[in-house]
């Protein structure tokens, strides 16, 4: 929740978008998600620009972003990862990507991973001295007070906190070995639902948390998933009378009765994430508050899970409004790059 205290690191922004290591061959350009599929087909105009921009033989780390004037929209990003080209092509033309560059594995047909972080940076910023929107460089800094003031504004670009390397790491493909220092703030939610794990009933997979929006109406927010397997099972038990005609008058009663192709952000409903997971939820009577953390909001949503913090059963539902949350002040995307001149 904090950075380190002051020692051999350097600190960059941490972005909002889909981790990529971009390979730029002899004659063409593979873009990888982190976990190894391919995604040139859903930012084809990005991998005309990478392979334009980007010199031949080497690796990169980074992140793609949607990029626009009120900062990241990871909603607008989430929406290229459709089956079908034609949208994938109108999308591309209205909402352009771009990918922030923040490591150097690879440069002139050598393999740069045992260097140490302080070096590969070093060449990261001569390889890309010379390019362009739509590929950036991150900002990185060794002052730990500069970083502090990221951690403050950057959010209002829709960052997600700083990342803490230490400068002489290698870089460990699969390993933990960088510090993500993120925002952390709670919220009381009602608990309007949950869904069960994965092995089955009897255990609870999370709880879906609401608040009430201006219009008295109460929104889906997020959920959260943060309980051991004996959490779980006693969550199970103790939600049950909950359970007892929970549907009769519940607010999201026409969300579970909705087709899929309704269904949009509703507590059941797919998403690109969701690759045909069972989504399908169980409703409660609306009586249940918890406290959570989360680290930011993503539009009207927490943009990760939340964690489950405690029940506040001196809190009423009716008193879980989005007006509770912190307001952060916006910050210009522009002033961000800034940081990397």
């Amino acid at each position: 929740d904090d950075l380190p205290q002051p020692g051999p690191f350097l600190y960059e922004p941490k972005w909002d978008g889909f981790r990529s290591i971009i390979f730029r061959g002899a004659d063409d350009v593979y873009m990888q998600s982190r976990d190894l599929r391919p995604l040139d087909r859903y930012f084809p105009e990005l991998h005309d620009a990478l392979l334009d921009k980007l010199p031949k033989q080497c690796v990169l780390d980074g992140e793609i972003v949607i990029i626009t004037g009120n900062g990241l929209d990871f909603d607008t990003l989430q929406l290229r990862l459709h089956p079908a080209a034609s949208r994938v092509a109108k999308l591309a033309r209205e909402t352009p990507a771009s990918f922030v560059a923040f490591d150097l594995l690879a440069a002139e047909g050598r393999d740069l991973r045992g260097l140490a972080q302080s070096e590969r940076r070093a060449r990261l910023e001569r390889l890309l001295a010379q390019t362009g929107a739509p590929v950036y460089l991150t900002p990185a800094t060794t002052d730990r007070d500069t970083a502090v003031k990221w951690l403050e504004e950057f959010e209002g670009a829709g960052l997600d906190g700083v990342v803490v390397k230490p400068a002489e790491l290698p870089y460990l493909p699969g390993k933990r070995a960088m510090i993500k220092v993120k925002h952390a703030r709670t919220a009381d939610c009602v608990v309007a639902g949950f869904r069960w794990h994965k092995t089955g009933k009897g255990l609870v997979g999370s709880l879906l948390l609401g608040l009430y929006d201006d219009r008295g109406m109460l929104q889906h927010v997020g959920v959260t998933s943060s309980f051991t397997m004996a959490k779980r099972r006693e969550l199970a038990a103790e939600l049950e009378p909950l359970r007892k005609n929970a549907m009769e008058n519940h607010p999201w009663r026409e969300w579970a009765q909705a087709s899929e192709h309704e269904m949009n952000r509703m507590p059941g409903g797919q998403s690109r994430w969701s690759a045909g997971k069972d989504l399908s939820w169980e409703p409660l009577r609306i009586e249940r508050v918890c406290e959570v953390k989360y680290d930011h909001l993503q539009g009207d949503r927490f943009r990760h899970a939340a964690t489950f913090l405690r029940w506040r059963p001196d809190k009423p539902p009716r008193e879980c409004r989005y007006d509770q949350l912190e307001v952060t002040p916006s910050y210009q995307l522009d002033r961000v790059f800034a940081f990397t001149r």
